[in-house]
């Protein structure tokens, strides 16, 4: 099955796990965790939430965390913002949160994490670019979202997503699974069906299935034919969503664009500089400090 109960872990096995720190403060702000002030007053929450998720993280027995980085975008907007004026901004962000946005960074590096803070690109970038970079120096890569979008880097059971949430892991079939094609694929499906997430519409009347049938059959929105009676499979309403399609494929293309993640975010580090060998005992005691004190402490200090 592609969905499974996380599994144990070989006490050796080198595994990078690569997180979305912007999800994660959202996240952890929403919760329904208690509220959090900092001494000076300022609104905590979120951070505190992000931090003791982290530590939650390297306390857990089955993930074992060896190697780990948190990507974060700071700000939302990226260059997909000049390709479609739609796309996700960070208008209507509550103001708590982006008063948090580099408390947050600060948070995670006090962790003794390696903080990638994303500008031109997201965060999602820079977790698809790490899948491929640093896939051949680890035993598995394990992105930490449930996120459609990043199905598209997952890659057999060398490269997988975690929903911690839900105690599950979605390898290679696990994306069929769900959204009914390859990794590969998920571009494409995203193109045709939106992702209202990232604020891409996708086409009108495609649906998660006719999409997913679409795309099995013919793998890229490129190729699929403009005459529905040349289709090699059935779907309903054909006639309707080829029209669709016909009229409005160079939208599709740059919906496609827009969701294809990028692989040249220019990650510095070096697997090495990823490991996670402890959090630098000086700096974690001043951060919690300032944030007013937090009850979980990582195992291990650098000191």
């Amino acid at each position: 099955m592609g969905y499974e109960s996380l599994p144990g872990v070989v006490n050796k096995m080198k595994r990078l796990h690569v997180i979305d720190g912007t999800y994660e403060l959202y996240r952890a702000h929403y919760s329904k965790r208690p509220s959090k002030f900092a001494p000076d007053g300022q609104d905590v929450k979120g951070t505190a939430g992000v931090v003791s998720s982290l530590l939650g993280l390297l306390a857990d027995q089955h993930e074992k965390v060896t190697h780990i980085a948190v990507a974060f975008d700071n700000p939302i907007e990226s260059f997909r913002n000049d390709l479609f004026a739609g796309y996700k901004t960070g208008e209507g962000m509550e103001p708590v949160l982006v008063e948090q946005m580099e408390l947050v960074e600060e948070a995670v590096a006090a962790l003794g994490m390696v903080v990638w803070s994303m500008a031109e690109f997201e965060a999602d970038d820079a977790l698809a670019t790490a899948a491929v970079k640093y896939r051949s120096h680890v035993d598995q890569v394990r992105i930490m979202t449930a996120d459609k979008d990043l199905g598209q880097s997952v890659d057999g059971d060398a490269v997988i997503q975690v929903d911690r949430m839900r105690d599950r892991i979605i390898n290679e079939q696990g994306v069929v699974e769900r959204n009914g094609v390859l990794p590969k694929s998920i571009p494409d499906w995203l193109g045709l069906v939106g992702d209202t997430a990232d604020g891409i519409p996708g086409l009108a009347g495609f649906g998660a299935k006719s999409a997913a049938t679409l795309l099995t059959e013919y793998g890229e929105i490129e190729a699929i034919p403009d005459d529905p009676d040349s289709w090699s499979v059935k779907v309903r309403g054909a006639p309707r969503l080829a029209e669709t399609l016909a009229r409005e494929r160079s939208e599709a293309l740059l919906y496609k664009q827009l969701a294809t993640l990028r692989l040249d975010v220019p990650l510095a580090e070096s697997i090495d500089e990823l490991e996670w060998r402890g959090a630098p005992r000086q700096q974690f005691n001043a951060f919690a400090e300032r944030l007013g004190g937090i009850t979980m402490r990582p195992k291990k200090f650098i000191d």
